[in-house]
């Protein structure tokens, strides 16, 4: 079960290290006023399983772990070893960049709030939006350049200026983790880099992604086909093919690694069923993942009922 346990944070240490980097002020829209969510609708519901007995057939993945899942009421609808220990690589970042929106949230800050990037952050191994140290940039920058670059220095970065410190930020994680009952999940670092002690679940990296995902601020940035900052000259193109190439593809995150081989998080949205299908460790990883989803939508009637809809429709 999906545990809903409220976090507590020190608030007043937040607001020193707020004030530290900078970022305190007016309350920041992203594009709009800051999202406000009810605490009690961010909990995603306990994972189960489906009963799928329709005449699609299961799709043949070879990632060495699967799950698909319906977003909104948490039924597994395919499984594949979805409780094998495996390492999710830049998925991380989903866990990254929820977390951070949740301390901004706590804090009244909005994402256009100015941080300063720390040293520790600038000159990371692997994907990076190129980031120097003592750089002045929006925190929006760094979500997105995370997301959909799958910068290891913004992730990075906005861990250490959300949490004061790296150390304190990942505690965190591992806190929210457990909050959701992700039991085979442990994190080290915000970006996904590897080590062994960074591992997760097929199961619990989708229950991960389903609470992301009802939140507003984090659907937006990881749904954005693209985004161009307004104060730097960096443009960054979301790596997540599935929201270019499947039909209601709307996130959620890739990762790749030498240890943990291919890895991705991918949503899709028919009429009002919204899937999440995970594959880690696949090398077929946007193949199986897009037939995984044809199959969700096809046992749950969704691309049915989406064409019946389109042809009642009038012209």
């Amino acid at each position: 079960m999906i545990k809903e346990i409220l976090l507590r944070r020190k608030i007043p240490l937040l607001l020193v290290l707020a004030l530290t980097f900078g970022v305190l002020g007016g309350l920041a829209d992203y594009l709009g006023p800051a999202v406000r969510v009810d605490e009690n609708e961010l909990h995603p519901p306990a994972l189960s399983r489906q009963d799928t007995a329709v005449s699609a057939s299961a799709p043949a993945v070879s990632a060495a772990g699967a799950v698909l899942i319906r977003a909104d009421t948490g039924a597994i609808l395919f499984e594949k070893d979805a409780e094998k220990r495996l390492y999710p690589a830049s998925t991380t970042k989903i866990m990254t960049a929820l977390v951070a929106l949740e301390i901004l949230e706590e804090l009244s800050l909005g994402p256009d709030s100015r941080v300063i990037v720390p040293a520790e952050a600038a000159g990371l191994e692997g994907s990076s939006i190129y980031l120097k140290a003592g750089e002045k940039v929006m925190m929006e920058e760094l979500l997105y350049g995370m997301m959909l670059q799958s910068g290891n220095d913004a992730a990075t970065a906005a861990a250490i200026c959300a949490g004061g410190n790296l150390r304190n930020f990942v505690a965190r994680m591992n806190r929210k983790a457990e909050e959701l009952g992700c039991t085979g999940t442990h994190f080290t670092n915000a970006c996904g880099l590897f080590d062994e002690n960074h591992y997760t679940t097929a199961k619990d990296l989708a229950c991960i992604a389903a609470a992301a995902m009802q939140r507003e601020d984090f659907r937006r940035i990881a749904s954005a086909p693209r985004w161009q900052s307004a104060e730097s000259e960096r443009n960054f193109y979301n790596k997540n093919k599935t929201v270019h190439q499947y039909e209601g593809g709307d996130g959620v995150k890739i990762g790749f690694t030498r240890a943990s081989g291919r890895t991705l998080v991918a949503s899709a949205t028919r009429g009002d069923v919204s899937l999440i299908a995970v594959v880690l460790r696949d090398g077929n990883w946007f193949a199986d993942a897009y037939a995984m989803l044809d199959y969700g939508f096809a046992v749950t009637g969704a691309g049915r009922a989406a064409a019946e809809k389109g042809a009642q429709m009038p012209s």
